[in-house]
């Protein structure tokens, strides 16, 4: 039975400590520069010469046993891990607005979701451009001005790509990601976000000019990095090649949906994207859209997201006419499971999930401060998925990813 290489139990002996989430610091004159961009596009080693430049190519001692390894916060109990190779450092569970900030749920419901996360660690928020028309960015930047976080506890992301009806106000190219962001920036009432995500790839625009303007946005202290959401191994790679023949600033993370039923993609390839070029994973829909739970009796919940009027290509997305009571009985199958561990399905699904190679963070989509509560409880579950119980897992899914060739 072959099992992916994410499950083995050497990979989850290492993941323990995070080494390769969290890799070896660059040294003196090596990755990122300046606070916003500067030297982030710069060859490894950087320029000059004489002793100066001479001195700057020796290696930096090997930091303490530890000093790169997954934290914890204080207090929380929320682990934190880089972000790729990079070193800004995410809760490994993050808060997504998708569906609920600004439509299925309510400004004070969303406040209380917020905060929530907030006081228990987490400082990833994701939203984007196109998320209720803009209303999800209109949302979280009401709820952060009103309670006065510090900026620099917290990290905000968001993703352009479908901004409006007119032509020039969706895609990739420089005009709509430049006025795009700044668009979001004022929804958010922030000056900058930390994170701007291509929102899926644009054959319409040429990959330099992509680069191009994700370089410009972050030189001009719009955006701290840039990552790709939904692209192919293949136009990541192409973005990351672009940016090195140029000397401008490439991707630092993809943002691919990654659960028990779609896997391919999250364990297959992006390992290998984190591994060559440093590009790590930030997942979304661990729950498969809310399909994944315990509380199935042969239909969709209400809460699941594919019942929401508008979301009938997610449903025909998740729940295929062929693979739906089967994913589901698969599902069941996972109760003895749950059980045994003390959790409940949507928290072995998550944990499950975080434990794949190479990701930094995964995003939660809730209604509701109690269900983001059940949710954080995957933490806990995580350290008791044994290599064992993954292989148990694995043979019920019976849903692997083919092996590399």
């Amino acid at each position: 039975m072959q099992v992916s290489i994410a499950c083995t139990e050497q990979n989850l002996r290492s993941r323990s400590s995070e080494d390769r989430l969290c890799g070896p610091r660059p040294g003196p004159g090596g990755g990122n520069g300046g606070p916003v961009g500067g030297g982030h596009g710069n060859p490894p080693g950087g320029g000059g010469s004489g002793p100066k430049a001479r001195a700057a190519l020796v290696p930096r001692p090997p930091a303490p046993p530890g000093a790169l390894r997954e934290s914890t916060g204080r207090g929380t109990g929320m682990k934190y891990r880089n972000l790729g190779k990079s070193g800004l450092r995410v809760s490994c569970l993050g808060l997504g607005t998708w569906v609920t900030f600004g439509s299925q749920i309510s400004d004070e419901t969303a406040e209380d979701v917020l905060t929530v996360a907030y006081e228990h660690g987490v400082n990833l928020f994701d939203t984007a451009e196109v998320y209720a028309a803009g209303n999800a960015e209109r949302t979280l930047g009401n709820i952060l001005k009103s309670k006065g976080w510090r900026r620099s506890s917290y990290v905000i992301t968001t993703k352009i790509f479908w901004g409006g009806q007119a032509e020039t106000e969706r895609g990739l190219s420089r005009k709509h990601i430049i006025e795009g962001l700044q668009g979001s920036l004022g929804r958010l009432q922030l000056g900058y976000v930390d994170i701007v995500f291509a929102n899926r790839s644009d054959p319409n625009s040429p990959m330099e000019e992509i680069v191009r303007a994700m370089t410009y946005v972050i030189n001009q202290g719009l955006a701290l990095y840039w990552g790709t959401s939904r692209w192919g191994a293949a136009e990541i790679m192409e973005a990351y090649s672009v940016a090195r023949q140029f000397n401008l600033i490439p991707p630092v993370c993809e943002q691919a949906d990654h659960h028990l039923f779609q896997r391919e993609k999250a364990e297959m390839q992006l390992p290998e994207l984190y591994h060559k070029i440093g590009v790590g994973s930030v997942t979304w829909s661990p729950l498969a859209c809310g399909l994944i739970t315990s509380k199935y009796d042969g239909r969709a919940p209400d809460t699941c997201r594919t019942t929401i009027k508008g979301y009938q290509w997610l449903k025909d997305k998740v729940q295929s006419e062929g693979g739906r009571k089967q994913q589901q009985a698969k599902v069941m199958d996972l109760l003895p499971i749950a059980h045994q561990l003390g959790c409940t399905v949507a928290q072995l699904a998550i944990a499950w999930c975080l434990r794949s190679e190479g990701v930094s963070s995964v995003l939660l989509g809730v209604s509701s401060a109690e269900q983001l509560m059940e949710h954080l409880g995957a933490l806990q579950v995580l350290s008791q998925l044994t290599p064992q119980t993954v292989m148990e897992i694995d043979g019920l899914l019976g849903n692997k990813p083919h092996s590399k060739k």
